[in-house]
């Protein structure tokens, strides 16, 4: 069963802009260390922080919060499977809430797509639960 369905628009030019002006304070405040290591070695490093930035918020509608209630930034992060296949990771609050909104018996599973084309980057996110004992999946 769907649990949760979030979507972002982010403009690739205001988060540039946002890095030319606060830097490491924005980047710190916003992404995790892996974060933030992805996007310092792709040649499209405001793109990258776009898509991401896209998945945060995308995330936290699906968590049905948007950012408030507590979320911190830091507490949702992507990462990419081998496949190049992004992952989205709760910690914190965000962990807390999925918990919360999961039925017993079942388990969570979170599926997060990203797109760019500049200068816009996208992010839909779809929070699923399954029966505890179904197969794995990957998300």
């Amino acid at each position: 069963m769907i649990l949760g369905i979030g979507t972002d628009l982010a403009n690739i030019e205001r988060i540039a802009a946002v890095l030319a002006r606060h830097g490491d304070r924005f980047r710190n405040r916003v992404f995790t260390e892996t974060e933030i290591a992805k996007a310092e070695r792709r040649a499209d490093v405001a793109g990258t922080y776009a898509k991401r930035w896209a998945a945060k918020e995308a995330c936290s509608k699906a968590l049905g919060t948007g950012l408030r209630m507590g979320i911190s930034w830091k507490d949702m992060a992507v990462t990419n499977l081998p496949t190049g296949q992004p992952v989205m990771h709760l910690t914190g609050w965000a962990a807390e809430r999925l918990a919360d909104m999961t039925p017993a018996g079942h388990r969570a599973v979170i599926h997060v797509t990203l797109t760019d084309d500049h200068p816009w980057a996208q992010a839909f996110v779809v929070i699923e639960a399954l029966p505890a004992g179904a197969g794995l999946t990957t998300g």
